[in-house]
């Protein structure tokens, strides 16, 4: 039996950008991507602690090093720049293995949305 479990997570960063004119997805600094363990096209859940807005949408590889954090498409109607997020990822394990598996959760610098060293 294959279980779900998170895999990745960036705790709180903020919304730099909102794209409503873009085909969906989120963009995301390619440092912070690296640092949770995220590629591009990754799906991710991206929950809003503002408005509780909780949506699914693929990650887009962004600027390394610029912070960036943009909803584009229809997300960029429930976040606004400013909004505090929390970006997830899953994955599917076996019931044995997910039982001592290790996610990978970051904690960036919320006003700058970097990593924190």
């Amino acid at each position: 039996m294959l279980v779900g479990v998170l895999k990745s997570k960036i705790h709180c960063v903020t919304v730099t950008q909102a794209e409503v004119d873009y085909v969906g997805s989120i963009t995301i600094d390619e440092e912070l991507m690296e640092a949770a363990d995220l590629i591009e096209n990754e799906q991710v859940h991206v929950l809003n602690k503002r408005n509780g807005e909780r949506i699914i949408t693929y990650v887009i590889k962004g600027e390394r090093g610029s912070g960036v954090i943009c909803m584009n498409g229809p997300a960029a109607l429930k976040f606004n720049i400013g909004d505090v997020v929390i970006i997830l990822s899953y994955t599917w394990l076996d019931r044995e293995e997910a039982k001592n598996f290790k996610p990978k959760i970051i904690f960036p610098d919320t006003k700058t949305n970097r990593l924190i060293k």
